[in-house]
């Protein structure tokens, strides 16, 4: 029989709106003090590396016990000893603050040699019996329901949910090489001077914790106006693109971002990963004095919308004209995230390039060349951009999306644009069928074939297909696309703030192009 008492991870339903209520108020928690900021820079490792520049100190973030001591060197952190992360389907059936009810409810679900969990919730005790994993099937489970129903310990609203549990603890080593000590707690590294994690130089403090996985993460710490040192050079390089008030701009899109996702990734240690999953960021090494100037000279300012923090997402390029937000994800519009063109032309249609406009562009870069690499660092060569497959190229392309073997490709038809030009639904006609994609998915279903001979999405949605044809069969034998810009095209973007601030706008006309309606606010 087994009954487990204690929980520390539950997965549950929860809207992106409540996520952002959420963040929202521990944005809001800290206005008027500058708030630091978690940043996950080893997500999953069973061992890394920790030290400093200069002398440190590496303490058990509980007790602050000091383990070990070092000058300009690292140590090494091993996960020791593990615990067991489970998540299973446990059938809810009762919900009771009668300590002789559960008791009775307990004895009588042992008995019949039932696993059962008891979750405190509100003063009571919600009561959960079986226990399956993920991949359960709906009918086993269903059985599981009905014989739990029959014998009296369950009614028929009884309800499933995914559990995850840690069962045990896990420890980590650190070790020297001459001294090893243990500890179930994080740890973390403090110096005067700088940090360090895997050989990469931070500010802060370096923190070694477990995820919600049990493996280890590297986390660095420290205040968000730092953290943003080494983001706005990732992710607008000052060489090339020095020009101040774009810089400036980058800063506050940064900065918003940063502070209305705090807590995002919360069960994991830390708030947001130094990818492009959320942003980018490169640590003390990365950066540059023309962006860390940008970001003293903008401190603590933030967009904002009818009093809240916006959600300031940015782009490399839009291609010629923005997207808006509902016209890539599955969202509702978004006030302030509108699209608008990149030059003074108005919002109106006639502005979007054209399939002609595409076409006939002197400079459109051919992806067939194009190496693998940072494309914001060369984003001119991707303003206009094309690529033709050949039907055979087209047909491994849609059966890998697909993964079902299409056969030949027989038409593709936009089916859908919106008012920024955007495709947003697209038809596959197929040897084995009609296949639909739709939004910011369809970059990641129509790939094309790099110069290093793999798929990769397609750069935009804001894009042009034509079938090529043979003049002497008039068959299909592939497929060509006339395209502009680079990313999801919402919000900012980032080449054209530059071009922007080239003629002369400040970092508030930029963003208040970019993000229609917004007001800028010192939170600090």
């Amino acid at each position: 029989m087994k009954r487990v008492l204690k929980i520390l991870f539950v997965f549950t339903f929860v809207s992106i709106l409540s996520l952002q209520g959420i963040w929202d108020n521990l944005a809001e928690a800290s206005e008027g003090e500058e708030p630091t900021i978690r940043i996950g820079v080893v997500p999953s490792e069973e061992s890394l590396s920790v030290g400093g520049v200069n002398d440190f100190s590496i303490k058990d973030k509980v007790t602050g016990e000091v383990l070990l001591t070092g000058s300009n060197n690292e140590v090494q952190v091993e996960l020791a000893g593990s615990s067991v992360v489970k998540t299973n389907y446990r059938l809810q059936v009762a919900y009771s603050t009668s300590n002789a009810y559960i008791a009775d409810w307990l004895q009588r679900a042992e008995s019949f040699g039932y696993p059962t969990y008891i979750e405190e919730y509100n003063n009571g005790w919600r009561l959960l019996i079986g226990e399956f994993p993920a991949d359960a099937s709906f009918s086993v489970r269903t059985a599981f329901k009905n014989e739990i129903i029959s014998r009296g310990l369950g009614a028929s609203d009884a309800y499933w949910r995914l559990i995850t549990t840690v069962e045990g603890e896990s420890t980590i080593k650190i070790s020297d090489g001459e001294t090893a000590k243990t500890t179930t707690n994080s740890i973390q590294v403090i110096s005067n001077d700088l940090v360090t994690i895997n050989g990469k130089k931070y500010r802060g403090i370096a923190e070694v914790g477990f995820n919600s996985s049990g493996s280890l993460a590297g986390i660095n710490e420290l205040p968000i106006e730092e953290y943003l040192y080494g983001v706005v050079p990732r992710e607008l390089p000052p060489v090339p693109y020095g020009e101040l008030e774009a810089q400036k701009s980058q800063a506050i899109a940064a900065r918003t971002y940063a502070l209305s996702n705090m807590g995002k990734r919360g069960k994991d240690g830390y708030d947001l990963l130094p990818t492009t999953s959320d942003q980018v960021y490169g640590g003390y090494e990365a950066e540059h004095p023309i962006s860390n100037g940008a970001v003293d000279g903008t401190r603590g300012i933030v967009a904002t919308y009818e009093g809240k923090l916006i959600t300031a997402v940015f782009n490399s390029t839009s291609g010629g004209f923005s997207a808006n937000n509902e016209d890539v994800w599955s969202s509702e519009p978004v006030p302030y995230l509108r699209g608008v063109p990149d030059a003074q032309r108005g919002k109106a249609f006639e502005h979007v390039p054209s399939l002609e406009v595409f076409k006939n562009h002197s400079n459109s870069k051919s992806l067939r060349a194009a190496k693998e690499g940072d494309f914001e660092a060369d984003w001119s060569k991707y303003h206009r951009w094309n690529f033709e497959w050949t039907a055979e190229e087209m047909s491994d392309v849609l059966s890998t999306s697909y993964n079902t073997k299409v056969g030949k490709v027989h038409e593709i038809n936009v089916t859908e644009r919106s008012s920024s030009g955007r495709v947003i639904e697209i038809e596959f006609v197929t040897e084995n069928g009609t296949f639909y994609e739709y939004k910011d998915r369809i970059r990641t279903t129509l790939k094309y074939i790099n110069a290093s001979g793999n798929q990769a999405s397609l750069l935009s949605t804001l894009f042009h297909i034509e079938p090529v044809i043979n003049n002497q069969t008039k068959e299909v034998v592939g497929f060509k696309v006339y395209g502009g810009g680079w990313g999801h095209g919402v919000g900012l973007s980032q080449t054209g703030a530059v071009g922007m601030a080239e003629k002369g706008a400040t970092f508030e006309e930029i963003l208040k192009h970019y993000y229609q309606g917004i007001d800028l606010e010192d939170r600090y």
